[in-house]
């Protein structure tokens, strides 16, 4: 098979949506085979729940970690646990997953959206103090595609005013910002093991605190709020069933034991990436920020238009010849454009809570966002993953380069 973007035949990247590019193997397999084979699927039974849990907490060197079904539910019991009243409102990033963000309805709250750094996509203490008031309940970040949010000045901030800090840490496990792992800086840290995270089991997720009482509010709220163990337990609150089963917690288990070798070699993949693209005139490879480590999720470049044309979507296109998939804009548009928000599609006809909402926390003007757009603009998003060899990276490289030369302007 050839190996250059010259070649007639290119190389088939491995994907994180199939076993090209997943960690599986017969210790995945025989975990949940033992699952089977005891008969209990469900994790207040089994074994593998707790174990996971466990695990989990010792690994980032916090006091609690709580399994979920979903990362969407990880956020949601995140919330759940701050408990905000209708109408208090959640500063959050205007460029995320919508799992990250529907949550912050259900809990009644309003979700007031912060701009972003255009040469990041993620929120920073200046953008979230422009949205700050005095009915803010509470501030959720998301660090993007594996790069940490400037966590240091975000919480001087939300310290200053005494509000608390969620960490959406769906997309950058491990990641570090002086010395703390994401997820472990803010009062609490929510995970995804979605089909194409770091670790996956499917669908899964976890929330991490250090924080005794809200420990105890995020453990009922997966829990139905029924008091386990309680001398006299009862449904405390409303909540739902948000309990992972014993197969996913078997494979998370599992999957967790490889999480420092994935780590690794995505990062050793991108050291080769950034040496390869780094001259290339028009393209910018993200960098995380001083006393920060990057975790890549995805491989991220900003594209100049003006040098290369029609930017990161020309780029997208002209990457295709060389059978590279990759996400020009990543999601097109601003979270606030999405018609739930745009439109306040919610309960009925009700538009609640947004009926709630002060007019300036729901102003979605585009002259409010600008490092929104432009970011988005730029982002050219390329699906990296563990099973990346150097092979395959000096590939992507030599592809890039001669994609960028076929639409480089005179």
């Amino acid at each position: 098979m050839a190996t250059t973007a010259t070649s007639e035949v290119n190389i088939k990247l491995p994907s994180d949506q199939d076993i090209s590019g997943r960690s599986f193997g017969k210790e995945e397999l025989d975990a949940i085979a033992d699952v089977i084979n005891t008969g209990t699927l469900i994790t207040t039974k089994g074994k593998y729940g707790r174990m996971l849990e466990e695990a989990f907490a010792k690994r980032l060197g916090v006091k609690y970690a709580y399994a979920c079904n979903s990362g969407s539910a990880a956020v949601h019991v995140a919330i759940a646990a701050i408990n905000p009243n209708p109408g208090d409102e959640i500063v959050t990033t205007s460029i995320t997953d919508m799992g990250a963000l529907t949550p912050i309805v259900f809990q009644g709250a309003i979700p007031v959206f912060a701009d972003v750094d255009p040469k990041t996509l993620n929120v920073t203490a200046e953008t979230i103090e422009r949205v700050l008031s005095e009915k803010t309940k509470a501030i959720i970040v998301t660090h993007l595609f594996g790069n940490p949010c400037e966590m240091k000045a975000i919480m001087e901030l939300a310290d200053s005013r005494g509000i608390p800090v969620i960490e959406d840490t769906a997309q950058s496990f491990l990641a570090q910002c002086d010395g703390k792992y994401v997820g472990t800086i803010g009062k609490i840290g929510a995970f995804s093991f979605q089909q194409g995270k770091h670790m996956t089991t499917g669908e899964g997720g976890i929330v991490v605190t250090n924080d005794d009482a809200l420990a105890r509010r995020m453990y009922l709220f997966i829990n139905k709020a029924w008091g386990y163990g309680d001398p006299n337990p009862d449904h405390y609150f409303a909540s739902l069933n948000y309990r992972m089963t014993e197969l996913q917690a078997a494979l998370a288990y599992e999957q967790l034991k490889k999480l420092d070798a994935c780590v690794e070699q995505r990062r050793k993949i991108a050291g080769i990436l950034h040496e390869g693209l780094k001259d290339i005139d028009g393209i910018e490879s993200y960098e995380a920020a001083e006393g920060s480590t990057m975790t890549y999720w995805k491989y991220c470049l900003r594209v100049d238009d003006a040098k290369l044309a029609d930017g990161s979507v020309g780029l997208a296109k002209a990457l295709k010849v060389y059978d590279v998939a990759s996400a020009p804009r990543y999601v097109v548009k601003p979270a606030f454009r999405c018609k739930v928000f745009a439109e306040q599609n919610t309960f009925g006809d009700s538009h609640y809570p947004f009926n709630l909402a002060r007019p300036e926390a729901v102003d979605y003007s585009e002259e409010h966002f600008p490092g929104t757009f432009k970011g988005l603009h730029d982002v050219l998003v390329l699906p990296i993953n563990e099973k990346y060899t150097a092979e395959h990276a000096n590939f992507l490289v030599a592809s890039i380069k001669e994609a960028a030369e076929a639409i480089r302007i005179a």
